[in-house]
């Protein structure tokens, strides 16, 4: 039985919405009409009735941790999943940065097993980088590739050394797949949570300065220029390294990059002091001035896309304190509605531009046939109700995290489908 979606308001172009009656057979998009006159026939089918939504393609986060396999007690597949679909996600690509990490061909398949039968969006799985993410001898890029691995990272750790980082480019380019890189130079910034700025200047903290980051994307622009590797920089937060970005792509130099919503919307001199872990974040909010060159560089594509780097902890951790609590915030269930609420709604970007790079331009970036809304295209939906204004409730939340420091912002954009495959993998009904 296939699905009716009627009245669904799409983007056009810019802010322009147009109306339209889509159908969905089995996991393909079968018609997109234009909702004028009489309704089509709908008996035998599904309907949804989505008058005053916004209906975009499934949105896409090629960022994220789920935790499982080793710790189950921050998130699971089946529970990351649930709250990738609550935030309006249909795919999500997953760091390996678990216990077992996912460097053997054994816990790709773990993944990809676990997601086919617990998981309720599509999951792609990254793999390491180096053995164990230690950064001393590569994966077997060949074997993780054929298991399914959709391209190469260490996140939550750089690769240290440029020739360990250059071997890896040159094995990357040779089977096509990416480098994802953390870049992160462990030398600036051990025993440091904050960026260099205002709040550490203030409570005299041992800071992490914005070289830390940008050494090693400057380095790896290089070395991606000699291997023709695609090296895509992860959740980038400098404006040392959006200049860097911008020089390489002017260059033409095979660089893409993303960003965070908690780097677009707060800097360091927002965090309320040294009592909440929930602004514990890697990388660190950093000053106005770098929130300021990271939504420029978005806005000019310098920074091709956004994802959420959903990284859930326990409430038990996150109470440890700053010193002591994990690095990470949740991410799914708030970005859409934070990027529409702050940056849409006020008239600082268009509709169609936050729904571009939340859905078309990730699958290009990647490869990946998804996130196009055309007569033929894989039945991944998202439908937004624009209107309805709610404050932020962790309470609510699907993940098992709670870790936020967005509690209490009231935001519009909500989810309130999420279908996958043509299949209805979550309503807020």
């Amino acid at each position: 039985m296939g699905i009716w979606i009627l009245n669904a308001q799409t983007v056009a172009t810019g802010n322009e919405l147009t109306k339209k009656h889509i159908l969905l057979e089995g996991n393909t998009i079968e018609q997109m009409i234009e909702a004028a006159g009489a309704l089509p026939e709908t008996a035998g089918h599904t309907v949804i009735d989505a008058a005053g939504k916004l209906v975009t393609p499934g949105l896409i986060d090629m960022h994220v941790h789920l935790r499982e396999p080793g710790f189950e007690h921050k998130e699971t597949i089946a529970s990351g999943t649930r709250s990738a679909a609550r935030g309006g996600f249909t795919t999500i690509a997953c760091m390996p940065n678990t216990r077992p990490v996912i460097d053997t061909v054994e816990t790709v398949k773990y993944v990809l097993d676990k997601a086919e039968t617990e998981g309720i969006v599509r999951v792609l799985p990254y793999g390491c980088i180096t053995k164990n993410e230690l950064g001393r001898e590569l994966t077997d890029f060949d074997a993780l590739k054929q298991a399914g691995a959709i391209g190469f990272t260490d996140d939550g750790v750089g690769v240290q050394s440029a020739q360990m980082m250059k071997d890896a480019m040159a094995k990357a380019a040779s089977i096509g797949l990416p480098i994802i890189a953390h870049c992160e130079d462990n030398t600036l910034v051990e025993g440091a949570w904050a960026s260099e700025g205002e709040f550490s200047r203030k409570h005299g903290l041992k800071a992490i300065p914005n070289e830390s980051e940008a050494i090693h994307v400057g380095r790896d622009v290089l070395l991606a220029e000699a291997t023709g590797v695609h090296y895509h920089v992860c959740h980038v937060s400098t404006e040392q390294s959006v200049r860097l970005i911008r020089h390489a792509k002017q260059f033409g130099i095979k660089v893409t990059a993303e960003v965070c919503p908690h780097h677009l919307l707060l800097s360091d001199e927002d965090i309320p002091g040294l009592d909440d872990a929930n602004w514990k974040m890697n990388p660190p909010l950093r000053t106005p001035k770098d929130v300021q060159a990271c939504i420029e560089a978005l806005l000019d594509g310098t920074i091709d896309i956004l994802v959420t780097d959903h990284a859930p902890h326990s409430e038990e951790e996150k109470a440890k304190g700053v010193n002591l609590a994990p690095f990470g915030i949740v991410g799914f269930e708030t970005a859409f509605p934070l990027l529409y609420t702050k940056f849409v709604a006020t008239g600082q970007w268009t509709l169609q531009f936050l729904v571009d790079k939340m859905t078309t331009l990730p699958a290009q970036v990647f490869g990946l046939p998804l996130g196009t809304l055309e007569v033929g295209k894989e039945a991944d939906i998202t439908i937004i109700d624009l209107d309805t204004e709610k404050a932020v409730d962790p309470a609510e939340f699907a993940s098992k995290g709670r870790n936020t420091p967005f509690i209490g912002w009231n935001l519009k954009g909500w989810p309130t489908h999420t279908i996958v495959g043509g299949k209805v993998v979550w309503s807020e009904a």
